[in-house]
């Protein structure tokens, strides 16, 4: 039987191992991931290019993930154990306790001091979440059935629609289509952006996974959130709540710039319409994503 056992533990060890083989070969060999959009065949989150986004991964990838996989691994181990040591074969006559008191005492207690371990990181995410530094640009994004309105409020620049780009022009673009829009937002690189998020019939949301954020559009009512995109390049993102039919065509794109291309795009804007200040930006694809010196 003590073989049989050794057999078992060997072969669940194999089949645990070659499984993390996998899962870790298949992220090796998946191209490289795009950044602001999804990729095809991907296993992993969108790269990041926020600091918020970064912390999300960080907190997903280094401490979840490894706690996750130990627990299963040990809830798999003692599964199997408990079928091969203590089955009908081996035990013909079972066990008449029914209590272990240490046993009890660990699994109530390592549990417990695995959340608070985990608590401490999932605590400074979420305050780092909320506060924000000082903005130095605030946008007002509201949801409608079905587009998106932008209001840039510091810059006196009313709002204006953003729809879905239609899939002939998003072909002929190279963006992709159901993720470009007609009219991005576009905000400066290395710049505190404040978002103020709000419905205007239904709840909608305001979501960009390679910013790390995700927040509710409800009529009536005011949220907000931030980023600072530390790359410049276009970043799609979705409406993330249920809000009608055409829930899927409402996509999100934000175009991060240089600061000086900003003060263009927005000089322009007032002066000579949506239209004008969008031939300021020079055409760029999510393929094109640039790293931008710190410093800019």
């Amino acid at each position: 039987m003590k073989s049989s056992f050794k057999g078992m533990r060997a072969l669940a060890t194999g089949v645990a191992a070659g499984a993390m083989a996998a899962f870790w070969g298949a992220s090796a060999l998946a191209a490289e991931d795009l950044v602001g959009q999804p990729t095809p065949g991907a296993i992993d989150f969108q790269p990041g290019v926020t600091p918020l986004r970064h912390d999300a991964i960080f907190f997903h990838n280094a401490i979840l993930l490894p706690i996750i996989t130990l627990i299963v691994l040990l809830v798999l181990g003692l599964l199997i154990w408990c079928v091969v040591r203590y089955n009908k074969r081996a035990n013909p006559v079972p066990a008449s306790w029914s209590h272990n008191t240490a046993v009890e005492v660990v699994w109530t207690l390592v549990p417990v001091l695995i959340l608070v371990f985990i608590s401490i990181f999932s605590f400074k995410l979420l305050f780092a979440y909320h506060d924000m530094p000082k903005p130095d640009l605030t946008i007002k994004a509201t949801g409608y059935q079905w587009y998106w309105g932008f209001e840039y409020p510091d810059q006196k620049i009313p709002e204006f629609v953003s729809n879905i780009l239609p899939e002939d022009q998003a072909k002929a673009r190279g963006v992709p289509y159901r993720l470009a829009a007609t009219q991005p937002l576009v905000v400066p690189v290395h710049k505190t952006v404040r978002v103020l998020v709000t419905g205007a019939d239904v709840i909608h949301a305001f979501a960009v996974p390679s910013f790390g954020i995700i927040i509710d559009a409800v009529p009536g009512r005011l949220n907000e959130t931030w980023f600072n995109a530390r790359k410049e390049g276009v970043y799609y993102g979705e409406c993330r709540e249920l809000c009608g039919k055409d829930h899927a065509f409402m996509p999100i794109a934000v175009r991060v710039v240089s600061a000086d291309l900003f003060k263009t795009w927005v000089d322009t804007l007032k002066s000579g319409g949506i239209d004008a200040a969008n031939k300021t930006l020079p055409p760029l694809t999510t393929a094109e994503v640039t790293d931008t010196p710190a410093g800019a």
